[in-house]
């Protein structure tokens, strides 16, 4: 997975009293090391803040998956959702957990 900061996302500035670097730790922590994530510059798509791009595993995306965009990624039982996600097989292996279907958004809804 891949998640953004470095722009709005992660900025204290656009969302207040969400302690961004601990929600990272706490992402890493949940997928442990069954799962990699990066982080990214900022994906110009400041309007979803906190963005988190959930990537396919290699053998799903074979078969046709693709990356799932999730925005308003802003607490920990998003956090945990996530995880439990990917440890189910993730996109085009396992369904979208409710929690995190209202948050999944087409990143060329918002291109310039």
């Amino acid at each position: 997975m891949t998640v953004c900061r470095d722009c709005c996302c992660g900025s204290t500035r656009k969302h207040p009293g969400i302690d961004h670097d601990a929600q990272l730790a706490a992402l890493r922590e949940a997928v442990g090391d069954r799962h990699r994530v990066r982080v990214s510059e900022c994906l110009r798509v400041c309007e979803r803040s906190n963005v988190v791009v959930v990537h396919p595993a290699p053998a799903a995306r074979r078969a046709g998956a693709r990356l799932v965009h999730l925005g308003d990624v802003l607490d920990d039982r998003l956090v945990d959702a996530l995880a439990d996600w990917l440890d189910a097989g993730g996109p085009g292996l396992a369904e979208v957990p409710p929690m995190l279907t209202p948050r999944i958004f087409d990143p060329a809804d918002y291109a310039d």
